[in-house]
């Protein structure tokens, strides 16, 4: 085997709720120094192989958030984070977050206690309590628009909330589906063809910002859960766990309804079981969602990037937005 110009990649894998997160902890790209939206900017433009090698197949899958950890440009901050998928870059990552807290703890790099940690959409602080939970206290969330309708092919008239929660979320009970496992492909193709429609008239977020999540909600059979969502990601793969930003969004929606009042603990259940819970704080105007979960170390590994293997940088065309 050739190793000489063989680039190596340390990598942490984690799940919350059953979402993968790789952690880039070693030998990723330099992003120089700056801002982080800087840095991100450089990795979209100067080094998209790297995440496509990372995240893609036949290393990655449609499922795996990849994080690489970076030099904070903000003195207050532990770390900054760039999350990335298979398709692209994500501003925040509730899962990725608490993966990110509890991979520096396998580490030994922190322990017990309040981190802040510097993403791409702002600030957010993650506390790792003394039996392993993580707390996520995420940017500010907000309901940009209630009852939008969007008319979907093959399916009629779907109503929903437009929604940031560190991502743009388009969240909807208006969809007539049996939320289960087993329907997973079915529950994708009903999602895809929303976020579809939604491009198609023109519906945006903020500031004419794509609309990249969509979150399909309905009651949980569970007696501790208050509701069940399935959320599809950008990249068709759908959020194993409950979606920490997805839970923000959905937050920020009972908030402005009147459902939610501050403090008071909402439970999200994911499609495939796993649970978040979810709570929120006022700070004036601004609705700050705080979300609780766990993380499990499954993997330390080394990747191994050589130029000469035609599919280095990833299977193109493996994955569609």
């Amino acid at each position: 085997m050739r190793t000489a110009h063989v680039q190596r990649v340390r990598v942490v894998d984690s799940h919350t709720g059953g979402e993968p997160t790789r952690v880039v902890v070693e030998g990723g790209p330099d992003l120089g120094s700056g801002p982080l939206s800087l840095r991100l900017e450089r990795f979209r433009s100067r080094h998209d192989d790297f995440r496509a090698a990372v995240a893609d197949e036949p290393r990655g899958s449609a499922i795996v958030v990849g994080a690489l950890l970076l030099a904070p440009s903000d003195p207050s901050c532990d770390v900054a984070v760039i999350f990335f998928n298979n398709v692209g870059y994500l501003g925040m990552c509730g899962h990725g977050v608490i993966g990110v807290v509890k991979t520096l703890h396998f580490l030994g790099r922190i322990w017990a206690g309040e981190h802040r940690i510097e993403t791409p959409v702002g600030v957010v602080t993650a506390r790792l309590h003394a039996d392993g939970k993580v707390s996520v206290r995420n940017v500010p969330s907000f309901r940009h628009a209630a009852g939008v309708g969007v008319s979907v092919v093959g399916i009629g008239t779907v109503v929903g909330d437009i929604a940031w929660g560190g991502n743009w979320f388009y969240l909807t009970d208006d969809h007539g589906q049996d939320l289960q496992l087993q329907r997973a492909d079915e529950l994708a193709d009903f999602a895809f063809r929303v976020r579809l429609a939604l491009a198609a008239d023109g519906v945006t977020a903020a500031n004419g910002q794509a609309i990249d999540h969509i979150e399909l909600f309905g009651p949980s059979p569970r007696s501790d859960a208050d509701s069940r969502n399935f959320v599809l990601c950008p990249g068709r793969a759908f959020d194993r766990s409950p979606c920490g930003t997805g839970t923000s969004a959905k937050l920020a929606c009972l908030f402005a309804d009147g459902k939610i009042r501050e403090g008071e603990v909402w439970r999200q259940e994911s499609i495939t079981g796993s649970l978040f819970e979810g709570r929120i704080e006022c700070e004036g105007d601004a609705i700050v969602p705080i979300i609780t979960g766990e993380a499990w170390v499954n993997a330390e590994s080394v990747l191994l990037l050589d130029p000469a293997d035609p599919l280095c940088w990833g299977l193109a065309g493996a994955s569609s937005q």
